[in-house]
């Protein structure tokens, strides 16, 4: 079996390319690496010299042979120069010279290690910041098929643990890369200099090491996709049992639901085990590899100082120098098996980055000043891909619809129809697969977007209300407001009674998703921040539908004034909400079947009057 290719870390690669917006930062820190990589050579250097004056193991040399740049020659010119100050000076102040020297050594590569690590800071921190930026905004302009055909437990957990194994990894390697190969360089190329021949013994062990090595990594990232899949599946089912908790104790599922939590995070644990166990057993196994070529240095070694081939202290040097490569090929080993896993997590993070931008702005797209005239929907559909990505499913069909300015058209239909699937046409949640819906005479996909959805206002059966103050809550996405318009925001929505009653009126925080609040109460400040908005266009979507008799009469005055002077489309399946509508348009199957006003479609006697009838008899 071999070794994994490049190819198969090209996701970690692409965290990488983040690197480009730090040069100076990691130009810094490669520059004090070699610094103290440097100093740090210089510190074992020092103790060829305090051996061979300790212990006199160099004889003194008659004449110094001409100068040349190899491991002989220096150290013969070496042993004079001792032999010289210890003759001038005596033994015991060379001694210390030498103890002065391998601390200074040893002082300036600890500051120039910390000076590496003060540049590198910045960036492994950074680039992780820029990631989850990046990630958001991809997040927030993907399309809201993206969304709803995905489990919201696995998508944060691509953007949380997903994203904390990229940064572990990225940051391991970061600091290793910057410092280890340096280290390894240095340290091997003294190792050359000094014996080539007994490196060559090492090197002999070296390519069975890189294999057995590469055979684990490729297991740990299979693994480690397994892993993030796991996580992502258990973090699912946490957001869907927190979101459900009133649903799972109504229905006695509690032990059901820890079944199948206690299920996922089993696997999850038995896959993250075999993680941990092939993560482990890199560096012991690298450990023993290099161990086994240090044993045949030691012996060669011998018999090498024993013919007098090399010196003692010389073969000391190198034995120690040997000793310091092993940390940081066992660091470069660490680096690997991280990045191996960290690009498990890249493959997912990059697969939201990836996804495809259905709902794309043109480069040269037009603001839309404001709402002048009608609305259009000019022989529009709309399908999205089966499960087996081999057809199409049909959600609309040849829609033909004008609204002019200031005019209130509902939809009503049976559940499916397609009523709310053509109103998100409109603020381009989607986009049409046929056809298409015009403002003024411009096409929706010529429009600026954000310039769109400044027109459109959306009240739906779901409030989305966000875990701040009251105020904040109804001035949503705005920071051009006062509190009085947030108050007569409030006093239109008919919410103002209550806000008013709260500890901090305005100012009281309403807690996830608002549950603080009654259902009624909810639509309210939803009701509240549509009127702060001001849109020209109105969409209703089932706005009282899931409101008990008294607050939907509050909430249905609310609405009607909210929708004073505005072009509005409501969508009810309570039809008593929408007789006065100026016409209605009544869906079946994705098509418009039938249209007029309330008297018009009674007197038809079709679908509308159908679904009349059987609200009446209940």
């Amino acid at each position: 079996m071999a070794a994994p290719t490049p190819l198969a870390m090209h996701d970690i690669w692409r965290v990488f390319r983040y690197l480009r917006f730090y040069p100076w930062h990691l130009t810094a820190n490669i520059l004090f690496n070699m610094l103290a990589v440097i100093a740090n050579l210089f510190t074992f250097v020092m103790i060829v010299p305090f051996v061979e004056m300790l212990f006199g193991t160099a004889q003194p040399v008659a004449q110094l042979p001409p100068f040349s740049f190899d491991q002989q020659t220096l150290s013969v010119y070496l042993t004079y120069t001792l032999h010289s100050l210890q003759g001038k000076y005596g033994l015991w102040p060379c001694l210390l010279g030498i103890a002065a020297g391998y601390l200074s050594f040893s002082f300036l590569s600890n500051l120039c290690r910390y000076m590496a690590q003060f540049f590198i800071g910045p960036v492994r921190n950074g680039i992780v910041q820029r990631m989850r930026d990046d990630v958001y905004e991809k997040i927030t302009i993907l399309p809201v098929s993206y969304v709803n055909s995905r489990r919201r437990g696995d998508i944060i957990s691509r953007m949380t643990n997903d994203l904390f194994d990229i940064e572990w990894g990225v940051l391991t390697s970061i600091i290793s890369v910057g410092k280890d190969p340096i280290n390894i360089l240095v340290f091997a190329g003294t190792l050359v200099f000094i014996s080539p021949r007994l490196f060559l013994y090492f090197l002999l062990v070296l390519p069975v090491s890189v294999w057995l090595i590469g055979l684990i990594g490729k297991s740990l990232r299979r693994n480690s996709a397994k892993g993030q899949a796991s996580l992502g599946s258990l973090f699912a089912v946490l957001e869907e049992s927190l979101a459900g908790v009133r649903a799972i104790k109504s229905f006695g599922q509690e032990h059901v639901r820890r079944v199948l939590f206690g299920k996922v995070n089993d696997d999850y644990a038995r896959t993250m085990v075999r993680v941990a166990e092939r993560r482990e057993l890199s560096a012991p196994l690298s450990e023993v590899l290099i161990t086994l070529g240090l044993v045949f240095i030691l012996v060669l070694g011998g018999l090498a100082v024993m013919k007098g081939e090399i010196l003692s202290s010389v073969f000391v040097l190198f034995v120690i120098l040997f000793a310091r490569l092993i940390p940081p090929v066992q660091s470069m080993v660490r680096v690997y098996n991280n990045l191996q896993k960290a690009n498990a997590a890249a493959t997912r993070f990059f697969e939201i980055m990836d996804a495809d931008e259905s709902i794309v702005e043109k480069p040269n797209a037009v603001r839309l000043a404001g709402f002048g005239e009608k609305i259009a929907y000019r022989g529009v559909s709309f399908a999205y891909q089966s499960d087996s990505g081999s057809e199409l499913v049909y959600v609309l069909r040849d829609i033909d619809l004008v609204i002019p300015k200031g005019r209130t058209i509902a939809l009503v239909g049976p559940s499916g129809a397609g009523k709310t699937t053509l109103v998100d046409l409109l603020p381009r949640f989607y986009d049409c697969t046929e056809g298409e819906i015009l403002i003024d005479g411009h096409p929706l996909v010529d429009l600026n977007i954000d310039s769109l959805r400044a027109q459109v206002g959306l009240v739906s059966q779901n409030c989305i209300l966000f875990n701040d103050t009251v105020a904040n809550n109804i001035a949503f996405g705005r920071t051009d407001y006062s509190m009085e318009a947030v108050r007569q925001a409030a006093r239109v929505a008919h919410a103002d009674e209550f806000v008013e009653q709260m500890p901090q009126g305005y100012q009281t925080n309403i807690g996830d998703r608002g549950l603080t609040l009654s259902g009624g109460q909810r639509q309210r400040l939803s009701i509240a921040r549509a009127v702060l908005k001001d849109p020209p266009i109105l969409i209703l979507d089932e706005a009282t539908s899931a409101l008990d008799t008294e607050s939907e009469q509050v909430v249905q005055q609310a609405i009607e004034q909210l929708m004073q002077g505005r072009t509005s489309i409501v969508i009810a399946h309570r039809l008593s909400t929408i007789f006065r509508a100026d016409e209605i348009v009544v869906m079946d199957k994705g098509r418009i079947v039938e249209r007029g006003s309330h008297e018009q479609l009674m007197q038809l006697g079709g679908l509308y009057k159908k679904l009349v009838d059987m609200q009446s008899f209940r």
